[in-house]
């Protein structure tokens, strides 16, 4: 079983600091075919920082020890897979009319202005494949693939700032409803969409 943190300072949306600056989400997926032998997990902590809390899921000494971490640089073209690369969706290239925060260079974590809120999401991605002789290499592409939706989401998420800041909570509860609804209704009748797999 193979344990990877991977983190990215995300500039956040918010005109000022959100009143909760942290907060810890989870998601777990198992496959009912393979039982307890297969299982990815993901747990997610946003901080106010970036990036520089080690051990932030307070992982016992032995299990920390184990861990590989991946840090994200969103305005880095490198991190982005060829086939992913959108130009729309580059923070080197993108300019918020709303907030004026952009385009990224490459020191940007050092230019920020020390008014402009930011937050650094640390993922804990544990992958469990217990298959022989395919184990390694499964759970080596799942934290593969993982690391690029999330470098790619974070990206997105920063470019995408203009369509989001300023809106209230009852805005997103709104779109999340519209979304959930159209969501199921592609899941019916749409063609089939999404991220697939990359073969590095």
């Amino acid at each position: 079983m193979k344990t990877r943190i991977t983190h990215g300072v995300v500039i956040s949306f918010w005109p000022t600091p959100p009143k909760r600056s942290q907060r810890k989400d989870y998601y777990h997926l198992q496959n009912e075919y393979m039982k307890d032998d297969f299982m990815i997990k993901i747990e997610t902590w946003h901080k106010p920082d970036m990036g520089t809390i080690e051990n932030v899921h307070d992982l016992d000494e032995p299990t920390w020890r184990t861990v590989e971490v991946s840090p994200i640089d969103i305005a880095s073209k490198e991190e982005v897979a060829p086939g992913d690369y959108k130009p729309e969706e580059d923070p080197t290239l993108f300019h918020s009319a709303k907030t004026g925060r952009g385009p990224l260079g490459p020191e940007w974590k050092n230019e920020l202005k020390t008014d402009c809120p930011y937050m650094c999401a640390y993922k804990l991605v544990t992958v469990k494949f217990k298959w022989w002789g395919l184990q390694t290499k499964v759970e080596n592409f799942i934290h593969r693939q993982e690391k690029r939706i999330f470098t790619n989401f974070h990206r997105q998420l920063f470019c995408w700032i203009d369509r989001w800041v300023g809106l209230t909570m009852e805005d997103i509860r709104r779109m999340e409803e519209e979304t959930q609804k159209e969501l199921e209704e592609m899941r019916q009748k749409g063609d089939v969409r999404g991220t697939s797999a990359t073969d590095e």
